[in-house]
């Protein structure tokens, strides 16, 4: 049973002035909450820690809430499935609204009005298995004039490089200890697992060789602790004001690897290009689900004019694409099916020629490398009995050789 609401908050509801509309009222609260004292600004943390703590027992990915969409309800995806559960009750959309504003401070709150969405990390205060603090990433939005929230669960545990059954070589690739430059791309759609073996990477490499690692991200998620590596953790909007210059200044850190949370638009692809062309071992992620369709997302996002230039320098600088997707696993849970494109002659020959297209055949053929289809992949979660054929078909890119593959 969750307990009552702070009475603040039906303080400050009542407060809101019948002539304020839409995100005028939003705007009272926000100057109410800035004059609460702390002892009410706690207990409006302590009532929405409730339902976030929620996100850790029921083992799920992400929490929503607030805002039209939601209903008034507390939405939970676990094992990939969003739903409403009401056992939770159901808050006017202003009472969410007061909670929301106040897990901001006043900087954010500005982002907030300004933009109309802000994101941020968040810390719950348990425990998790690496003995630090729970962490969520954040994202406070309007919806319909009125405030919608999306924390999703950072993991409190890096999974080891072997976790992610990548052949040896893409593995050895990976480690700066072998390879010590290029470009290495993880790619999927939200949810898809990109961070978790973003952090694996990372860790890999932490405790593998004496180096300096610089994260860039909006926002921080997993905080490692440095252990071969110094490990520096910069949050945009915080500790840099974007991901351009987080790039443009790491060049003067002497970092031997740089990772950048998400490749948004072109200009951190080209801040990304030149960090990577200057000698540096750099990782990042792209919501993608192909290595062919990452491609052309990063060309399409320059001009027509230049274009040409972009592939060329993408052609010389990339090292390799993991493009992922979590399927429903036999059993319950969810499991990892993936796409690896390791950059060789060939496929370095079809970028620069704009023959994208023949990449496919050339991972198809390419397994000696380490290289696989996402459709290779998903025949062999098949086999192992891992995933049924009908997640195969439905979560293959190619589904015309997927069901080659399973005849």
């Amino acid at each position: 049973m969750v307990p009552a609401l702070p009475p603040i908050v039906k303080t400050i509801v009542d407060s809101i002035p019948d002539s304020m509309y839409d995100e005028d009222r939003v705007r009272y609260m926000a100057d109410q909450v800035n004059s609460l004292l702390e002892k009410d600004r706690v207990a409006l943390r302590e009532h929405i820690q409730i339902f976030v703590k929620r996100t850790i027992d029921l083992g799920a990915s992400d929490m929503d809430c607030g805002g039209m969409g939601c209903d008034g309800y507390f939405w939970y995806r676990v094992d990939g499935d969003k739903r409403r559960y009401e056992e939770l009750g159901q808050y006017p959309y202003e009472e969410t609204d007061l909670l929301f504003l106040n897990l901001l401070n006043e900087r954010q709150m500005k982002i907030l009005f300004e933009d109309h969405s802000v994101d941020f990390s968040y810390q719950l205060p348990i425990e998790g298995k690496d003995g630090k603090r729970r962490r969520f990433r954040t994202t406070c939005y309007f919806d319909n004039d009125h405030l919608g929230l999306n924390m999703r669960q950072i993991t409190d545990e890096v999974f080891p490089l072997k976790f992610f059954e990548f052949h040896p070589l893409i593995e050895k690739g990976l480690l700066f200890r072998h390879v010590r430059d290029g470009l290495t791309l993880i790619t999927g759609v939200t949810g898809s697992g990109k961070s978790t073996t973003l952090d694996g990477i990372v860790d890999a490499n932490n405790e593998d060789v004496p180096a300096h690692i610089i994260i860039i991200a909006k926002p921080i998620e997993y905080m490692h602790d440095s252990k071969r590596c110094i490990v520096r953790h910069r949050e945009v909007g915080k500790d840099v004001n974007s991901f351009k210059s987080g790039i443009v200044q790491a060049l003067r850190q002497d970092p031997d690897i740089v990772v950048i949370g998400e490749m948004r638009d072109a200009e951190t692809m080209s801040a990304a290009l030149e960090i990577t062309d200057s000698g540096h071992k750099v990782f990042s992620t792209l919501h993608t689900i192909s290595a062919i369709e990452t491609l052309a997302r990063i060309i399409a996002e320059y001009p027509t004019a230049e274009q040409e230039r972009v592939r060329i320098r993408l052609a010389d600088v990339l090292r390799c694409i993991v493009s992922q997707k979590l399927c429903p696993k036999v059993g319950g849970g969810r499991v990892l099916a993936k796409e690896v494109l390791w950059m060789d002659a060939s496929s370095r020959a079809a970028i620069k020629n704009g023959n994208t297209e023949e990449i496919y055949q050339m991972m198809w053929e390419g397994g000696r490398m380490g290289m696989i289809t996402l459709e290779q992949d998903l025949l062999r979660l098949t086999k192992k009995r891992f995933i049924t054929p009908e997640t195969a078909m439905d979560y293959a890119n190619n589904k015309r050789r997927m069901q080659q593959l399973l005849r």
